[in-house]
């Protein structure tokens, strides 16, 4: 059935007013300012007193866990669907990590054409930590030329779990991301792990500044695991690239106050994402160094960073937004991803006045209602409303 969203304060995220919007066969079909249905069938939702932003996408998730740090009694599990959606995901992308034999590509494969089953969009990397790396068919190349779901390849640099690839076998993946991008019509990048390595991302800008390699194929991500790998992120994103703040994990400051750092040094607000890492084996320390408690990665921190940028580093929310919206669909080059415009995907996330989400509406299904999830997979237990 279509549905239409009345009275919405709608941001796309750029800002468009009140508007009605007009859904159709997953997608928008319409934005006005009163859109007329006529005798048509179609479902109305009263949006007033509402904001309505673009579902917000996660472009660093572990959806079938990661490899456990103390054995394996501490494998993280699979994600559901309803953790995604809590927090207003309607597109993830999965990878491997430093584990790619007891967690394999077929295994993500199958876990995200499931969540598309189950409502959300989903697609994946191929390859982890190690290299040479994996793959699903012969290469690198063809998963990106006949696999769907994979838009790109994960590496690993300056972490002491990684294989240490040399600035030719990293050209060697990007060629392969790269070509296969262009004959399958997908963008294509290779999306590089950073550790707190000494060596921190300096054959990254070697690969630009030297072989001049076209920057938007190359994305970094953990870039402010510490300080001084920040301010090479910050050069690199100067460059024209995109650096990926992770929202978890080891981090030298809050995201949010990250972002404002690059901000007061010049860097665009057009060339940095949040991600997550939601869902990797997390351990916290005590004073010498020994592990007390292990937990899983939250997959709700991006939103909460983003709010954080608005109500404590007075951003718009055009701007904020931006870093879980339309900046990582272009990274990634999901094309229907990431705005709220006629033809895109109908992947809608509704605010309350502080914010609060209350409404998810992904590929023009109702996933989340007044704050109660509607539609999860088999085995969990929430009503199709």
């Amino acid at each position: 059935m279509m549905k239409i969203v009345k009275n919405a304060e709608v941001y796309s995220p750029d800002y468009l007013g009140k508007k009605d919007i007009l859904i159709g066969e997953e997608k928008i079909l319409a934005i006005d300012e009163n859109i007329e249905t006529g005798n048509l069938n179609v479902e109305a939702i009263d949006a007033k007193g509402k904001i309505v932003l673009p579902g917000l996408i996660d472009q660093h998730i572990h959806l079938t866990g990661a490899g456990g740090k103390q054995a394996f009694s501490s494998m993280t599990p699979e994600i559901s669907i309803t953790e995604l959606i809590q927090c207003g995901t309607t597109t993830v992308v999965g990878m491997l990590g430093t584990d790619g034999i007891t967690r394999t590509l077929q295994g993500l494969y199958a876990k995200v054409k499931a969540l598309d089953q189950d409502g959300i969009s989903a697609y994946m990397l191929t390859g982890y930590f190690g290299y040479p790396t994996s793959h699903l068919l012969g290469s690198v190349l063809e998963d990106m030329i006949f696999i769907d779901k994979v838009i790109g390849c994960k590496t690993a640099i300056s972490d002491e779990r990684a294989s240490f690839p040399t600035e030719n076998e990293l050209l060697k993946l990007l060629r392969e991301v790269h070509v296969g991008g262009l004959t399958s019509g997908k963008g294509g990048i290779l999306h590089v792990h950073l550790g707190a390595l000494e060596s921190r991302m300096d054959i990254l800008l070697d690969l630009v500044k030297k072989y001049h390699f076209p920057i938007h194929h190359i994305s970094p991500t953990h870039v402010g695991r510490t300080k001084e790998l920040y301010e090479q992120a910050i050069e690199f994103a100067k460059l024209g690239g995109m650096i990926d703040i992770s929202t978890g994990g080891t981090k030298f400051d809050l995201p949010y106050k990250q972002v404002i750092y690059a901000l007061e040094q010049g860097v665009s607000i057009d060339n940095m994402t949040f991600s997550s890492d939601g869902n990797a084996g997390m351990a916290r320390k005590n004073s010498n160094g020994d592990i007390t408690t292990l937990y899983k990665a939250p997959v709700d921190l991006n939103l909460k960073q983003v709010i954080l940028l608005i109500q404590e580093g007075g951003m718009s929310i055009t701007d904020a937004f931006k870093l879980i919206t339309t900046n990582p669909a272009r990274n990634l080059s999901l094309k229907q991803k990431g705005k709220i415009e006629v033809g895109f995907d109908a992947d809608l996330c509704f605010f309350d006045a502080e914010l609060n989400l209350t409404d998810v509406i992904s590929k023009g299904h109702k996933m989340m209602k007044n704050n109660e999830i509607v539609k999860c997979n088999c085995y969990e237990n929430c009503t199709d409303k």
